[in-house]
């Protein structure tokens, strides 16, 4: 386990949070919920049938656990009039706010838009839409945010570029094509998000297959005017583009490459140019350089709701339920 992972578990233990495991009936989240339990990360609600969950939970220790099925709730009926109403300009009737509330994503994101839990977790079976589309039709996005984009930590062992072996990656699981005024946001949200989970100054690249116009491209375009909106509404952060791979995380080839730059070289804040590049470099990180991949991790949300990969193991449930005790002190 990485040293960034046994921080974020440090921080999340001084300052216990609430986390709905939405998925609650999946033997992975009931794998996750034992070890958090143990180790004193969160206080967890895992939504679904109770029976069910009883069943698969045969020889875990879960009775430090809230087990709540949807439907028998005493919330339920409140949750059910309260989606409708914020529902109700699309077309939301009270029938379908009450089958709406039985879905479990939906339920735990109105846990945590009330207050009962401080953020969410779930994707180990539901899809990424699905999770995120609960959180915004609920929870919504934060009153400061102009997008909802997602990002990977990325710790790299015996790895000297980065801080440490450690990067944030984004977008990486959420926007395909982004704007460059898109590529900006997700470069400001990630050195944010970067700065309050690896407790370090991010050093922001914008990526691509060309670095100060080594090549010209409409692709490269994009990248150039991302980087001049986000140095322009962040003056502040070191941020530099348009960089390639080695020119932002390599001191030699940075120098020279881009031996202006004070980015170049340095970079541990990783914005990929769209999701396709985004979703390779992660993947490619996690089985080609055995790297701890933790997310997608959601940033510009109102309140923590996390997705997983549905290739995720309880361990990574661990480590992604810590993160967003983090996100959630933080809020």
């Amino acid at each position: 386990m990485s040293q960034f992972l046994d921080r974020i578990k440090e921080r999340a233990m001084a300052d216990k949070k609430t986390i709905v495991l939405a998925e609650g009936e999946e033997i992975r989240s009931i794998e996750a919920a034992e070890k958090v339990l143990k180790e004193g990360i969160a206080n967890i609600i895992l939504l679904g049938d109770e029976k069910v969950i009883a069943e698969k939970a045969a020889g875990h220790d879960i009775s430090a656990a809230t087990i709540i099925n949807p439907v028998n709730s005493d919330k339920y009926p409140a949750f059910c009039e309260q989606f409708c109403e914020m529902r109700k300009a699309k077309g939301m009737t009270m029938e379908k706010a009450q089958e709406t509330m039985k879905n479990t994503l939906y339920f735990g994101c109105m846990l945590v838009k009330n207050g009962d839990a401080d953020g969410m977790v779930a994707g180990a079976v539901n899809s990424t839409s699905n999770v995120l589309r609960s959180a915004l039709q609920t929870v919504k996005t934060a009153p400061d945010a102009k997008l909802v984009s997602a990002f990977f930590v990325i710790c790299v062992p015996d790895c000297e570029y980065g801080e440490n072996g450690t990067f944030v990656f984004g977008d990486s699981g959420l926007v395909m094509n982004p704007s460059a005024e898109e590529l900006s946001e997700i470069a400001i949200s990630s050195a944010k998000s970067f700065k309050n989970l690896v407790e370090a100054e991010p050093n922001v690249a914008l990526l691509s297959f060309s670095t100060y116009g080594s090549a010209k491209d409409p692709l490269v375009d994009k990248v150039v005017e991302a980087t001049r909106l986000a140095k322009e509404k962040r003056p502040d952060l070191s941020l530099d583009g348009e960089l390639q791979l080695d020119a932002a995380i390599v001191p030699s080839v940075g120098k020279s490459k881009a031996p202006e730059s004070t980015v170049a070289g340095n970079a541990n804040v990783l914005v990929f140019p769209d999701l396709n590049a985004g979703n390779i470099g992660y993947k490619l990180a996690q089985r080609l350089g055995k790297a701890e991949a933790y997310g997608p991790i959601t940033q510009g949300i109102a309140k923590p709701i996390n997705d997983l990969s549905r290739g995720c193991s309880s361990d990574d449930i661990v480590g992604v339920v810590a993160i967003t005790c983090v996100q959630a002190q933080d809020q």
